[in-house]
């Protein structure tokens, strides 16, 4: 029906004197800490290990990087330092210890590569992790109904 209001569900905030909800806590937590990783010293080395002097025609370019995945060079700006093994999801305090040693690997769980392979990489994982999740779905679907 046309101007029929839909009834609001409230959110049960339990986080930071009622003002989180356990959702926001967790993706405030884990920007937190994804923020600080970014200064984690075995990054830098990785971004070192790849890099070569520019011998191109851009003056300003002093440096190019080596993707690991399609071995092509590319300019500092189009390149991602990236976690071989994902990072994962910090969705509640039991993932807390996985997620941050995931999170500050040492130099040989990263990898160099250019903005386009990292998209592609990262939404192949995020479509196994979709159909992850629905096979775990239906699992606990079949067994509600037996």
């Amino acid at each position: 029906m046309i101007g029929k209001k839909r009834k609001k569900t409230s959110v049960i905030r339990t986080r930071g004197s009622g003002s989180y909800t356990e959702s926001e806590f967790w993706s405030l937590i884990r920007s937190a800490l994804r923020q600080k990783s970014r200064w984690w010293k075995p990054i830098s080395v990785c971004k070192m290990n790849a890099r070569r002097v520019y011998k191109g025609s851009n003056k300003r370019q002093k440096f190019e990087y080596l993707c690991n995945v399609c071995k092509n060079y590319f300019p500092e700006k189009q390149i991602n330092i990236d976690h071989i093994v994902p990072a994962g999801t910090l969705k509640c305090s039991e993932d807390l210890p996985g997620f941050v040693a995931r999170l500050f690997v040492e130099v040989e769980g990263l990898q160099c590569i250019c903005e386009t392979c990292h998209s592609l990489k990262t939404e192949k994982e995020r479509t196994e992790s979709k159909i992850e999740k629905n096979k775990i779905s239906s699992k606990r679907k079949t067994k509600q109904t037996k």
